[in-house]
């Protein structure tokens, strides 16, 4: 099969990595992918978010299948284009993908579906939200409505805080259109954790779950980013906990989306919440989460390419999905200053092997290297080398039986790469008490 990746990051380079690995996959292109891509596919000089583009690519290529990574192009139609040329995609059309495009269209889902969640309100009117805020003293989390590259929720423990959250949103435009609308929420307290579960409309799999560290600091402090690490599978996983998330979350969800004509198909991510009442959700992503994609990739045991063609077909009863149990930790390399301004062309040295050769390691691989922000420069004698060009550099994934080998695999890892102004967290996966703040 020739398959066409759309995405640039550290989540393309492992599904691009796991696709590899099955026997079903002659040919992998990547639109437009980064220097750790560049090793295992062909990458080509598409943008994601142009849907015309790739449409255009994936007809040209004649790609059997087409996986989508990111949001913003299952947002924009990518899935219902390619299904209008009869080019099979994986990932939810445009109306499914409104669970992460719209985190107001989702609350109104999960409400009608009877699914946990904080209570909640939407504002479109900044003097309406303020007035709120006047008789409401509780903590809260104030969300931009559209999708906002993984920034625009803010956690207000007071009063000043939300105003000036509510007014960079409303007034400030500082997520842009994405802000016109907000979510404004109860703030929930527990532990948090994502889960992951294909999906074919009506089917889910059996789910597999991670927990991320999304602000750029030890203990959780300073700013949300994309995600500065995250690990799998978490020790307080069970197949209790797991039947209980799928029967009051991820099923009724899946049953309302069928109900009002907009069948979700492909990966459903729900960001939840474990509060003293149960699991609620924080949020839905609509495709596989980064840097979570990174920890449990590794764990499908199954064929993806299966896996995603019965998803498409609405299959999925027919091919049983088979995770593993082995401990990964991923720790995310930043260039200094993200997720504020930054300076990229920086050289990464330290990065030979681990998921750069063509001949890709296998699942029980003690280490992997994923590229971000990181491209191929070939100087004129001929000699390439790695240069960052984002924020999100690389994740470092270490192996291991238990989240602490595993843990120090990766940390291990991490101190052998070098580039100028290198950042990261140093408490990824570090279980033991008051380790994170939350």
């Amino acid at each position: 099969m020739k398959i066409l990746v759309v995405g640039s990051g550290a989540r393309e380079h492992a599904l691009c990595w796991r696709l590899n690995l099955s026997p079903n996959v002659s040919d992998i292109w990547v639109a437009d992918g980064n220097s750790g891509t560049a090793q295992v596919a062909s990458n080509m000089p598409v943008s994601p978010e142009d849907v015309d583009g790739l449409a255009s690519l994936a007809s040209q290529l004649q790609a059997d299948l087409v996986v989508v990574g990111p949001e913003q192009p299952l947002v924009n139609g990518l899935v219902d284009r390619l299904g209008e040329m009869g080019i099979p995609a994986f990932g939810p059309s445009a109306s499914a993908a409104q669970l992460e495009g719209s985190k107001s269209f989702a609350r109104q889902v999960m409400t009608d579906a009877g699914v946990p969640g904080p209570d909640y309100r939407v504002f479109r009117d900044t003097a309406a939200a303020l007035e709120f805020l006047g008789g409401h003293s509780s903590p809260v989390v104030i969300k931009a409505d559209g999708l906002a590259a993984g920034k625009g929720v803010a956690l207000c423990s007071g009063p000043e805080e939300a105003v000036l959250a509510v007014k960079g949103c409303m007034d400030d435009r500082i997520f842009g259109a994405a802000g016109e609308t907000i979510v404004m929420e109860e703030w929930l307290r527990g532990t948090e954790v994502s889960v992951f579960a294909f999906c074919d409309g009506e089917r889910l799999s059996a789910p597999v779950a991670a927990c991320d560290y999304k602000q750029l600091g030890d203990g959780d402090q300073g700013p949300n980013t994309g995600g500065m690490g995250s690990f799998s599978p978490p020790p307080f996983w069970n197949d209790k906990l797991s039947e209980q998330v799928c029967r009051t979350i991820l099923e009724p969800t899946v049953a309302r989306m069928a109900e009002i004509g907009s069948p979700y198909k492909g990966m459903l991510y729900a960001g939840l919440m474990l509060t003293r009442d149960g699991p609620k959700v924080l949020e839905f992503n609509c495709r596989f989460g980064d840097p979570e994609t990174q920890v449990i990739l590794p764990l499908l045991e199954s064929d993806p390419v299966e896996v995603m063609q019965a998803c498409i077909s609405g299959g999925l009863a027919q091919s049983p999905v088979r995770w593993g149990n082995r401990a990964h930790v991923g720790v995310v390399m930043v260039s200094g200053g993200y997720p504020g301004a930054y300076e990229t062309g920086k050289e990464i040295t330290g990065i030979d092997g681990h998921c750069q050769s063509a001949e890709m390691p296998g699942l029980d691989t003690d280490c992997f290297i994923f590229h971000a922000g990181a491209k191929p420069v070939t100087d004129e004698p001929g000699d390439t080398r790695t240069m960052t060009s984002g924020g999100r550099v690389l994740t470092v994934v270490g192996c291991g039986q238990s989240i602490g080998e595993a843990r120090d695999v990766a940390y291990k890892r991490v101190k052998q790469i070098h580039f100028e102004d290198a950042g990261y967290r140093l408490d990824i996966g570090d279980l033991s008490e008051g380790s994170r703040s939350g």
